[in-house]
């Protein structure tokens, strides 16, 4: 599964601005609403359900909060450079700047681990991380998520 499979050219913001998590995950689910025809709150509420077992703040100013819902057909993705960082309860304490959220339909158990494999990948990569944290367009920040060497043909076997 590549990236350009999950998310798509309008699912990227490039300076998003919150003042903290939960207005963060507000934005983020009327973004994902307006793509697949669901209520954001119904998306906000999931994403805050996911957020109570653990926060999705990966460390070094990342997060991937995700959730699942049974009416979706597929695996949707939005992503958001932010235009300063919030606070996120990460792991490490530090605050977001760079976010991707991740649906999945409730059946879409591999799929879904495998899309949350690859986005962690690619968010861990420091190379990466930079380039996005210095682009300023969606349009740029979207060929670096989708851009070839972030969906290795290669790596399929390790995730």
């Amino acid at each position: 599964m590549t990236l350009d499979a999950i998310i798509d050219k309008q699912s990227v913001l490039a300076s998003l601005k919150a003042q903290n998590k939960k207005q963060l995950l507000l934005e983020l689910s009327q973004t994902l609403a307006n793509r697949v025809a669901i209520d954001h709150r119904l998306i906000f509420e999931t994403l805050l359900k996911r957020e109570k077992l653990g926060s999705t703040g990966i460390g070094q100013g990342i997060a991937i909060p995700h959730g699942k819902l049974a009416m979706l057909t597929r695996v949707y993705g939005v992503f958001a450079r932010l235009a300063a960082p919030v606070d996120f309860d990460s792991v490490d304490g530090q605050p977001v700047d760079l976010v991707f959220v991740l649906l999945a339909p409730e059946h879409a158990g591999a799929d879904h681990l495998k899309a949350l494999a690859r986005i962690s990948r690619l968010l861990r990569d420091p190379s990466v991380v930079a380039k996005l944290r210095g682009t300023e367009d969606p349009e740029g920040l979207y060929a670096i998520l989708t851009e070839p060497a972030a969906s290795p043909a290669t790596n399929a076997s390790a995730a």
